[in-house]
């Protein structure tokens, strides 16, 4: 189990979750280069994806990141009680009622709709200053900003848009994990096209798959997010990322299984010889999610026990998975012993793959019961 100069493992701690602040340093300077002259931000929405929102912050912006990305108020009020100086965007926009503790804070919603525009431009002029904020519009995405039509109206008002400070138009590509898909370019063209319609403004339109598009998809500002923490930006591809996330849980037990016996629920697991089956104190309470579960030893998700890989066999559960640990040496597969059951030989990809979902999903998911390291490199 490794080491941190941040915290230790408790004795009663089921499983751990380390998470190397060097790699995730490292994966925010890959991306910084590779986007050229457009400024690298960081996207650390959701507790930074699962990991723990104040240190990954504190880990990006000592790299040089100077501007952050979050969902809600309460996780930009997190990240602004320990950097002061950073740039914050809120991507839920204008909350009604929460005006005050945006300017209070000095955060910079991202406007989807016109009257959220209207809002914060009359916030301004009653209070005699030009608030900060971004405007985000919709090219394609149908979810959240200004429609093209509204677009026209919103240009069609010049008195609005100088009412208020835009320091960013943004918008969001829906396809950047496939490459080849047309409507990334679709969506970037009409993006340049709704531009044209307003007043110059630093532009954003790469997410982490949008970062590897080509410089055309870069503008003045991009906003990786799943990238810097390990995940893949394109589906199918070689992922050039660093790993960050080494997921370990304890093994509780270990029996003899003879053959014909069944492990788990629903008996979805037959031993088709004699087995030492290990239970193992991780299961989808924790966010190890259910949809791994697999009824043979070949096709399912493989966990490590120093070199040796133990298949993951059974159903999973809520607090427990079965691993099969028969070619372990008992030596190291016994109560007490770690399991890797996540990291740089079954990544967050490869469970995901298995389970018919997506990376974000899995790291989102690891619960609080999950003790979390932090490292750094080799320490």
């Amino acid at each position: 189990m490794p080491k941190s100069d941040k915290t230790s493992v408790p004795v009663d701690a089921r499983a751990v979750l380390s998470i190397d602040l060097a790699a995730l340093r490292a994966n925010w300077a890959t991306i910084n280069k590779n986007s050229g002259t457009a400024e690298c931000a960081g996207v650390i929405k959701a507790d930074a994806y699962g990991l723990g929102l104040e240190e990954i912050a504190h880990a990006l912006i000592a790299e040089g990141a100077r501007t952050i990305f979050v969902a809600t108020l309460t996780e930009a009020r997190r990240v602004r009680a320990i950097a002061p100086g950073v740039i914050i965007y809120v991507l839920d926009g204008l909350m009604p009622g929460a005006t005050d503790a945006l300017i209070g804070y000095d955060l910079r919603p991202c406007l989807s709709s016109l009257d959220e525009v209207h809002e914060w431009a009359n916030v301004s002029r009653a209070r005699g200053q030009r608030l900060n904020a971004a405007v985000h519009i919709d090219t394609g995405m149908n979810r959240l900003g200004l429609p093209p039509s509204e677009v026209d109206t919103l240009a069609a008002d010049s008195m609005l848009w100088k009412d208020f400070n835009c320091t960013l138009l943004m918008s969001h590509l829906a396809c950047a994990d496939d490459p080849k898909n047309p409507k990334n370019e679709a969506q970037r063209q009409l993006f340049d096209a709704l531009r044209k319609k307003l007043p110059p403004t630093p532009a954003s339109l790469a997410n982490s798959g949008g970062t590897f598009l080509g410089p055309q998809f870069h503008y003045d500002l991009v906003r990786p997010g799943i990238v810097l923490y390990g995940g893949r930006a394109f589906e199918g591809h070689i992922n050039p990322m660093r790993h960050v996330v080494t997921l370990q849980a304890r093994i509780l037990q270990v029996r003899d299984c003879a053959e014909g016996d069944t492990v788990g629920y629903g008996a979805t697991y037959r031993c088709d010889r004699p087995t030492r089956i290990a239970t193992i104190a991780c299961g989808y309470a924790d966010g190890f999610l259910r949809a791994i579960s697999r009824k043979d030893r070949t096709s399912g998700a493989v966990g490590f026990i120093g070199p040796h890989p133990v298949p993951i066999v059974g159903r999973v559960s809520m607090d427990l998975i079965t691993a099969d640990v028969t070619g372990v040496p008992s030596a190291l597969a016994h109560r007490g012993a770690w399991v890797e059951v996540l990291g740089a030989r079954t990544t967050v990809d490869d469970l995901t793959d298995r389970a018919g979902t997506i990376g974000y999903e899995l790291l989102t998911r690891l619960g609080r019961r999950v003790h979390r390291i932090y490292v750094d490199g080799d320490s």
